[in-house]
């Protein structure tokens, strides 16, 4: 009951007592305080809460494979940067394969479908949307299948506290930015309002795809009227918009668009191979 309650109270979600299965695994033995003890101080890691009760649900966040006290570890992944050309550093993460342009590509376009993944996964497969409010190359990572993984997430939150987070004081929109999640202000009662005007791929095709998919980056290794398509498709979406249905059937057209031209992608670089 009190692990469901800090669970609530850090992410704002109602969970049942079953949901609490991954977070508590040993046997009651001798020390079984000294663990409980262990186990309430990692409560109070707003992360390890989230990796905790994701990792069984989700293959985009970070895996815990064990703890000591208050101290606790994850899988280890190389975070991107952001000055690196690929984002992520292929040869360290996946191999020495990855060193000619057309594999980088390739390795590129698999990783730009994989954050698409993230955000549909993310936006629609549990009770409420997981918000991302500070998205960066170096807050993911991938692993070597080349999944995209959040290894940050101290600026991730459901739904019901993003709400909260957001309901603010304001004179003007710019009191309504928290970090990448953004309100707009209700002038005539001076509060921003809950619901975000923006969303997760909004905010990763300006920060991520646009240096993917810029002119500067052209090669090659795919059509150029395919470039540009994908070109104008990562501009668009990185576009900001109102809070309406037609603003949110405009991101999900987006989200449709990207997947569709980066499978062509895929398979032109395929068909290239062959």
């Amino acid at each position: 009951m009190m692990v469901a309650l800090e669970v609530k109270n850090v992410l704002g979600l109602e969970l049942s007592n079953n949901t609490m299965g991954p977070l508590w695994t040993r046997q009651k033995g001798i020390h079984w305080k000294a663990q409980v003890a262990s186990m309430w101080s990692l409560l109070q890691q707003e992360e390890y809460i989230y990796f905790s009760l994701l990792q069984d649900f989700s293959k985009h966040v970070l895996r815990v494979i064990g703890s000591c006290g208050h101290f606790y570890a994850v899988e280890y992944l190389i975070a991107g940067h952001a000055w690196h050309k690929t984002i992520f550093p292929l040869e360290d993460t996946v191999g020495p394969s990855f060193t000619n342009t057309k594999s980088k590509v390739k390795a590129i376009t698999d990783i730009a479908l994989s954050f698409l993944d993230m955000v549909n996964h993310f936006d629609n497969d549990f009770s409420h949307r997981l918000h991302l409010c500070d998205i960066k190359p170096e807050n993911f990572a991938i692993r070597n299948d080349l999944t995209v993984v959040a290894i940050d997430v101290d600026m991730a939150f459901f739904e019901p506290k993003m709400r909260d987070i957001l309901e603010q004081n304001c004179t003007g929109d710019e009191d309504c930015n928290f970090f990448d999640c953004f309100s707009k202000c209700d002038l005539r009662i001076k509060k921003c309002g809950a619901e975000r005007a923006n969303n997760n791929l909004q905010v990763i095709c300006d920060k991520i795809f646009r240096h993917w998919f810029s002119p500067s980056l052209r090669g090659p290794t795919i059509s150029f009227p395919l470039q540009l398509q994908l070109q104008k498709a990562v501009h668009e979406c990185a576009k900001p918009g109102p809070t309406d249905l037609k603003h949110q059937k405009t991101s999900l057209n987006s989200l449709s668009e990207l997947y569709h031209l980066l499978q062509a992608s895929q398979r032109e670089l395929q068909k290239a191979d062959g």
